[in-house]
């Protein structure tokens, strides 16, 4: 199919094959968009936008060497102008709001591919924002959650990867009475059943990563 001389030019960041050939034969068949560079991870897309300018980016977040939000970050910082969407399964309300601040222009979950894609190209081309469904709808759920702090956060971390109270009071330089009140607060605030819980609800949420 010839395209059009003002195509939508399209950087594709993904270190899925899979990802890439499925983009590839939906946007082969549009006559308004065409790929002009491919990604396998943040560094790569960082040379690839400075080379190409494209007008669109497509962007997963998990990715080997550099994740896709640093990318995101460091590319908007050097070109504030870029459109980016991030394109990925994770649907965690903490991640999206990541992303949205960092400056993606759109937040799309795998999952919903072919039409909703394509649309919000052409929709982000537009200068037009968007969430999909999905993660809309996490966001929306805990929209009133009382957050996390920094320090919160940090134990929620340290709990995943498995250590006690008392390991983590020494790795943070805190009396473990500090920890068991924040421990509290984190089951209070992410409606936690017990640590384990709380842990598989942060990563969830894309609170923490594992």
């Amino acid at each position: 199919m010839s395209q059009d001389a003002n195509a939508i030019r399209i950087l594709v960041v993904d270190d899925h094959p899979v990802v890439h050939e499925g983009v590839d034969a939906l946007v082969r068949r549009q006559r308004d968009m065409r790929i002009v560079a491919q990604a396998t991870n943040g560094r790569e897309a960082i040379q690839q936008f400075r080379t190409q300018r494209p007008d669109v980016t497509l962007m997963d977040l998990q990715m080997p060497e550099m994740n896709g939000l640093d990318a995101l970050m460091a590319i908007r910082g050097e070109f504030p102008e870029a459109r980016i969407i991030v394109l990925t399964t994770y649907a965690g309300d903490a991640q999206v709001l990541r992303a949205i601040k960092a400056g993606a222009w759109a937040y799309l979950l795998k999952n919903g591919l072919h039409k909703e894609l394509l649309d919000t190209i052409r929709a982000v081309h537009a200068g037009k924002k968007y969430i999909s469904p999905g993660a809309s709808f996490e966001l929306a759920e805990h929209a009133s959650d009382d957050a996390l702090t920094p320090a919160e956060v940090r134990v929620l971390r340290l709990i995943a990867d498995g250590n006690a109270n008392k390991e983590i009071a020494t790795q943070l330089s805190v009396s473990e009475d500090t920890v068991k009140g924040q421990v509290r607060n984190i089951l209070s605030k992410l409606g936690a059943k017990d640590r384990a819980h709380a842990a598989m609800i942060g990563v969830k949420r894309g609170i923490i990563e594992v």
